[in-house]
């Protein structure tokens, strides 16, 4: 699959330490426009540090990151945030602001962009909540609703610049298990809608099984198997099957 063509990036050597603990200690990867790339560990494993360093949220120690065909190491910030505008982000807390209403929040993003006339401004509100199944919601608080509404919204608000890439922080985490499912067929929405090129970050199994076009696991701050759902359900490896019981 790794067409080099169509590589919207490449990870090269990635190593990350906070003091003498190594997190990431040699993490090479590639993710292929249109891919959803399921990055699988257990707690602690780095899987959030890995994704932060990929927009610099977090500085890496070393290793080359190409994203969207351009090395994000050398970037300034004002390159580094016009990038970012390309990257969606949804984090586990879907990050709302109690204090705005749902159209509000969604408008947010937006701001940077001040020649967005307020009709286009409805427009994409509009369309980025149907998205998401959500538009009955546009003029509530997020504090009533309910988690898997707030990560549904939370989505929608990434989603409003149309990001060529997305990363999601375990997005179905503390969501019960029917709205977990509706999560990860939303992503799957997204990536056939938008042919986004999606990392998702994950230890919910069926999020896996429904998402994944391909997985790979990390233990001790390095890529330790790679594979498709199937073939790592298969694997002979007990830790690896550990994830799968």
């Amino acid at each position: 699959m790794s067409n080099e063509t169509n590589l919207v990036l490449e990870i090269k050597d990635l190593k990350k330490s906070f003091g003498n603990k190594m997190v990431l200690k040699n993490i090479n990867l590639t993710l292929v426009k249109g891919e959803n790339l399921v990055v699988l560990g257990k707690s602690g494993s780095g899987k959030s540090v890995l994704i932060k360093c990929i927009v610099r949220l977090i500085e890496p120690d070393a290793g080359t990151m190409m994203v969207l065909g351009e090395n994000c190491n050398e970037m300034e910030s004002n390159t580094l945030n016009t990038l970012r505008k390309k990257i969606g982000f949804l984090f586990q807390s879907a990050a709302l602001y109690d204090s705005m209403s749902v159209r509000e929040n969604l408008e947010f993003p937006l701001r940077s962009f001040p020649l967005i006339k307020e009709k286009e401004r409805n427009e994409l509100v509009n369309e980025a909540l149907e998205n998401v199944g959500l538009l009955e919601a546009i003029d509530k608080k997020p504090s009533e609703l309910s988690g898997g509404m707030r990560k549904r919204i939370g989505l929608a608000r990434t989603l409003i610049l149309k990001p060529e890439i997305m990363l999601y922080d375990e997005p179905t985490t503390g969501l019960d298990p029917i709205t977990s499912k509706e999560v990860s067929y939303l992503i799957m929405e997204v990536q056939k809608k938008y042919n986004t090129s999606s990392i998702i970050i994950s230890h919910d199994m069926t999020c896996a099984k429904i998402t994944a076009d391909r997985i790979i696991v990390l233990r001790d701050g390095v890529i330790d198997a790679e594979g498709t759902y199937d073939e790592l359900k298969k694997s002979k490896d007990k830790w690896i099957h550990s994830f799968f019981e």
